[in-house]
């Protein structure tokens, strides 16, 4: 496994310099930031990410006013609260997007986010307080008590919430693959734990968030 440094040299190269290869990078949120978010807002990303899966993004977009109205503004107790008739009736409603096992998720997060609110203040304070490095048991949380929030949806919803973490893209699969951490795409505890391991290390490396190695990691291959 290469140093960090190395490997952010290649991405700044083939980016045109570091002032450009900076300018890539995703933002992120302190914890206090985190925390500030109200707890319907991690509703509707789970949502939106949950729908967006396999399906064209601006289409989801487009329809999301609808989405909002149809989902009570994503208030996570009205949410868990939605009786089936009320969401059979969605079906009917050409405003959202009719899948009914994702609509389904959708009642089945909000008692999610409702769960971490009562165990911990609210479902940002958890968030915004798992440390990052241990973004695999997060991702093994949302999996396990959240619906359809496994692999690339729970890391889309944690980057576009502004909760630091890597992104396992095919490009990020690659570079982990070039530098010996993993010899395929990581799917189980074992090979998600040596990725986990290069992050930290390449983290106490570079000083860097999680988020910028993982998008110079994708930058650095070809």
């Amino acid at each position: 496994m290469e140093k960090f440094s190395k490997i952010s040299d290649r991405a700044a190269k083939r980016k045109g310099g570091k002032k450009a290869l900076d300018e890539l990078m995703p933002e992120t949120k302190k914890a206090a930031a985190l925390k500030r978010i109200k707890d319907d807002r991690w509703l509707a990303m789970m949502t939106k990410c949950v729908f967006q899966a396999g399906f064209v993004w601006r289409v989801v977009e487009n329809k999301w006013l609808g989405f909002e109205e149809a989902f009570h503004q994503f208030h996570p107790k009205r949410v868990a609260m939605m009786h089936d008739e009320e969401l059979e009736g969605l079906l009917k409603n050409e405003a959202i997007i009719r899948n009914w096992k994702k609509i389904l998720s959708t009642r089945h997060n909000a008692q999610f986010v409702c769960d971490l609110a009562e165990e911990h203040g609210s479902a940002s304070k958890f968030f915004a307080d798992w440390p990052v490095d241990d973004q695999v048991g997060l991702l093994e949380v949302l999996k396990k008590r959240g619906q359809r929030l496994s692999g690339s949806s729970g890391q889309f919803l944690l980057r576009f919430m502004g909760k630091d973490g890597f992104m396992l893209s095919p490009d990020v699969v690659k570079a982990l693959i070039a530098q010996g951490v993993v010899d395929k795409a990581p799917t189980g505890k074992g090979a998600m734990k040596k990725v986990q391991e290069a992050f930290n290390a390449w983290a106490d490396e570079s000083g860097k968030p999680m988020s910028h190695i993982s998008r110079i990691l994708a930058l650095s291959v070809d």
